[in-house]
């Protein structure tokens, strides 16, 4: 899916689609644990259809970056090359 989209923090340098291995281990090693972030504030069933599943993902990512504790976490497609800094609406 071209307009895919990830949730990772500015400081990450890694490509969280191409080098995911090295992505994760600089999130955790910095504390962040923006896997287990994510998927404490999804709302999530098993239920859910893939498209509701994406939806509620979606909609966590959004409300990280609305709340941005740590004033850090951006969502960004799978080419890198833009960065998506507000929630889309």
């Amino acid at each position: 899916m071209s307009n895919q989209l990830m949730l990772t923090t500015l400081d990450n340098p890694f490509n969280p689609f191409t080098q995911f291995d090295e992505w994760y281990a600089f999130d955790v090693a910095n504390g962040y644990n923006t896997c287990a972030y994510l998927a404490r504030v999804t709302k999530s069933s098993d239920d859910l259809s893939e498209f509701d599943s994406d939806q509620a993902i979606d909609q966590a990512m959004n409300e990280i970056i609305n709340l941005n504790l740590l004033g850090n976490y951006i969502k960004v497609n799978e080419n890198f090359d833009r960065r998506i800094v507000d929630a889309e609406k």
